[in-house]
């Protein structure tokens, strides 16, 4: 009798589970599709002619597949040329500053010098300020120096590295057991040594997280290259698809058809480096 109530219980448990799992990826399921909503209508509205789109009640799927639409932007709309001005804009913030960042994060959280956790909350303390107290002091700093209608208002600054990255990857190094490092040091490493041969390789999940973060930054800013560039044919990715807007109308297909090519880049990066990307996150912030 008391097996047969073990039996009973546990078949009951089981049930339970199999039930809370199927109300699981039932829930996961019906969320993947409502966020799913917005990009398949992307994907329709770029493959429409231009006087259907607000057209009701909508239609999902075109009469006419319009790829008309993905040659224009292509060849007349010069979002090649925006997307390789971006990619030349993003690319020297992204590696240069991502190393300087590993630097400063490296020396908070290795390193002892004087004042070192005051100089670490003066620097989390500069994330609080927003973006807009600072943006006509420095366009009047950039128009002084010459910067204006150029990339190096978005190169250079990023090259020094971010605060937030430098939060980020301290975080992580403070996870990598000191054994290591002083096992180094009896090898007769110095500091930096120390840095490039065993933080840097131990770092890479949270190396390219941030990197992936600072990609998308840079790849999705509109208004940094929106204040500082004014010929056309500097225009950056962003900048590109906007110019499809104007005053009075809108071409909304080669909107769509714009940004279904701009989302492909940051699809492909994040399949590429999910497995370092989900490793870095879990990681990043268990011990403090």
């Amino acid at each position: 009798m008391s097996n047969l109530a073990i039996s009973v219980r546990q078949k009951k448990k089981r049930s339970q589970e199999l039930i809370r799992k199927t109300i699981a990826y039932l829930f996961l399921i019906i969320g993947s599709f409502v966020m799913a909503i917005p990009f398949l209508w992307m994907l329709s509205t770029s493959l429409k002619e231009q006087g259907v789109v607000f057209d009701m009640p909508p239609k999902w799927i075109p009469e006419h597949f319009e790829w008309s639409n993905y040659v224009f932007v292509l060849t007349e709309a010069n979002v090649l040329k925006g997307f390789m001005n971006t990619m030349l804009v993003i690319s020297l913030p992204c590696v240069i500053g991502l190393f300087t960042s590993a630097l400063a994060a490296n020396a908070f959280a290795r390193l002892r010098f004087p004042a070192k956790n005051l100089l670490f909350m003066m620097l989390l303390a500069t994330m609080m300020i927003p973006g807009v107290v600072t943006m006509i002091p420095t366009f009047i700093l950039y128009k002084n120096i010459g910067w204006v209608d150029s990339w190096m208002p978005l190169i250079i600054p990023g090259m020094f590295g971010a605060a937030a990255a430098v939060f980020f990857l301290r975080q992580f190094f403070m996870t990598i057991p000191m054994e290591l490092e002083d096992a180094a040091k009896m090898d007769g490493l110095n500091p930096f040594q120390i840095f490039i041969r065993i933080m840097l390789p131990l770092s890479k999940p949270a190396l390219v997280t941030q990197g992936i973060f600072g990609f998308l930054a840079g790849y999705n800013d509109f208004l940094g290259p929106l204040i500082y560039i004014n010929s056309p044919d500097k225009f950056t990715l962003q900048l590109v698809l906007a110019s499809f807007q104007g005053f009075y109308n809108a071409q909304w297909t080669y909107i769509m058809a714009g940004a279904v090519l701009a989302l492909i880049p940051t699809i492909l990066l994040f399949f590429f480096a999910q497995r370092y990307f989900v490793e870095g996150i879990t990681m990043t912030g268990m011990k403090g």
